[in-house]
């Protein structure tokens, strides 16, 4: 064997040890891409899970609390609806109970204060029962602007037969 023909097959030699270097670094880099990826996608779904089961602790929190904000305001109301129906006959109501009738929306009384004592209307009062700081309604906040601004009059509708 010649020196220039071990040249040529070291040097063949040294090619494909280089070339299976290369296709042995770029399966091993491959291999690699792969697992990082597959990592990835495991934390993203571990991660979608843990966000699942905590989302559901806190609607289930928020429901709970809903329901006990619910009860809470029923009971604000049917408390309200009964001091409305009893507040006649409160102290320190401002006329005779008997002077009253409920009205109920869009305020709660019209009392015709003296009608009852001596069969005269010596006043109208417009009554609005409010509980503990309860606010007037914007429908309740106008009705007494209009009464205050003396919008107010006197309607005889005949209907002829």
């Amino acid at each position: 064997m010649n020196v220039e023909s071990a040249m040529n097959t070291a040097l063949n030699n040294f090619n494909t040890l280089l070339a299976t270097t290369k296709i042995g670094i770029f399966f091993i880099s491959f291999a690699v891409l792969l697992i990082i990826l597959m990592l990835f996608v495991l934390c993203f779904r571990f991660g979608k899970k843990i966000g699942a089961i905590e989302a559901e602790k806190n609607q289930e929190k928020l429901l709970e609390e809903a329901r006990i904000d619910a009860v809470r305001r029923s009971r604000s109301v049917l408390n309200g609806q009964l001091v409305e129906q009893v507040a006649p006959f409160l102290p320190n109501f401002p006329c005779n109970p008997a002077d009253c009738r409920f009205i109920g929306k869009p305020l709660d009384f019209i009392a015709f204060a003296g009608l009852e004592e001596h069969d005269n209307v010596d006043e109208i009062l417009f009554i609005e029962v409010k509980t503990n700081s309860s606010q007037l309604s914007p429908r309740e906040r106008s009705l007494k602007e209009a009464v205050e601004k003396k919008k107010i009059r006197w309607v005889e509708f005949r209907v002829k037969n």
